[in-house]
């Protein structure tokens, strides 16, 4: 723990640490990496199973993803 807080001041560069966003972002990060067992991520895992078992998953447009590709790439984002 002492080394992850020595890296985390070193980039905060003197700032103060504020442990309550530690914890938060913490808690967030490990409910991520937990396994969901609700009723509608089971029913979309099986879903997802049986788009790829038979194919019949939705159609991807190649066209739209192209332009969206496209224009992204172009896109000046810094005016």
């Amino acid at each position: 723990m002492q080394k992850a807080l020595d890296e985390l001041r070193a980039r905060l560069d003197g700032e103060r640490v504020d442990f309550a966003e530690l914890v938060i972002l913490g808690a967030r990060a490990k409910a991520r990496h937990l396994p969901d067992n609700t009723r509608e991520a089971r029913e979309a895992r099986e879903q997802l199973a049986e788009w790829i078992i038979t194919g019949s998953g939705p159609k991807v447009d190649v066209d739209a993803a192209d332009e969206v590709k496209h224009r992204g790439l172009l896109a000046n984002y810094d005016e």
